[in-house]
């Protein structure tokens, strides 16, 4: 997977603090009368001088500062929400804007002690995230040669419960399955900008603001390019839902089509996406007994579905 954010573009004043975080190091710049700084700079703004040293710093501070952020800044953050943006005062007295990670929300407390995280995740830089001290979380969040090999989905390997055998005959079974509740959430699926070109010259349509990055950043009211709603729609076959019951005795089961087919918000292309699903209605009819799926494929991290599917499916 190709990183999809916006990242920071070292200049010969930063280098040394961009070089320190890909050594897995915080380094800061501090003038000949002891001062502190941050952001990195070509002199000091408290008393002027150039003379100014980088020194590697524990990194470590305190939380000054922080919003949980629910709506994304950029569309191409939309798989982190909620963030947690935070400012850090480190030990020296510099602040410092960064994420927390490895922390709920309702942990998370104002002058809280923290440490880094080094995030190789991008590739071409290390990001500086903070996590509290006591946190569990790594102290480096290495790029998954998984996600590197740009493999499309993520695979658990979990043991799976025994599901309930249900024959599609038993009716009061049949109709038990219906619910307001929905499952679990399946695997996660990267849409990347690669799969979207590919259904792109697959299916013809090769409009823009599916397969111009450039443009899509400058006009679309998106501001990056989106996945089709029909190549959504078909990578639920590659989300894996896990449901705790198995339909039997039928001989053939048909893909009778949707009732209801919807695609609310969009997906911005190197989001990951996931899906649940709920029995909506069972009903005998002249040819077997039918069943409506509803389906909804959700951007991790997003309340409103990308895709509402109510798939109709008949055991014959």
């Amino acid at each position: 997977m190709s990183w999809n954010k916006p990242l920071p573009q070292p200049t010969a004043i930063s280098a040394p603090y961009w070089d320190g975080l890909r050594a897995h190091e915080v380094r800061l710049q501090q003038c000949e009368h002891g001062h502190w700084l941050f952001f990195p700079r070509s002199h000091c703004p408290s008393c002027g001088t150039r003379k100014l040293a980088w020194h590697t710093v524990s990194g470590q501070g305190k939380l000054y500062s922080f919003t949980v952020a629910r709506v994304p800044t950029l569309p191409e953050f939309t798989d982190e929400m909620p963030q947690l943006l935070a400012v850090v005062a480190l030990d020296q007295g510099v602040h410092i804007n960064t994420t927390l990670v490895g922390v709920h929300a309702d942990a998370v407390q104002i002058g809280q002690r923290l440490r880094p995280v080094f995030d190789e995740r991008p590739g071409s830089v290390t990001l500086l995230r903070y996590t509290p001290v006591e946190s569990t979380h790594p102290g480096v969040i290495a790029a998954s040669p998984e996600i590197l090999s740009a493999d499309v989905s993520v695979d658990v390997a979990v043991h799976e419960p025994v599901k309930r055998q249900i024959n599609f005959k038993d009716l009061d079974a049949m109709q038990s399955l219906v619910s307001d509740s929905f499952s679990d959430w399946s695997n996660s699926v990267e849409v990347s900008q690669e799969l979207i070109n590919q259904f792109a010259e697959l299916s013809g349509d090769t409009y823009w603001i599916h397969t111009d990055p450039e443009k899509a950043r400058a006009q679309s009211p998106f501001g990056t390019t989106i996945a089709h709603g029909m190549l959504v729609q078909v990578l639920i076959s590659r989300m894996k839902l896990p449901l705790d019951y198995e339909v039997t005795g039928f001989t053939n089961i048909v893909n009778y089509g949707s009732d209801k087919l919807r695609f609310p918000t969009p997906v911005p292309s190197g989001c990951r996406i996931q899906a649940r699903s709920r029995i909506k209605q069972v009903q005998v009819v002249k040819s077997g007994v039918q069943v409506t799926l509803e389906i909804n494929v959700h951007v991790v991290g997003q309340d409103r579905p990308s895709v509402i599917n109510e798939l109709v499916m008949l055991y014959m």
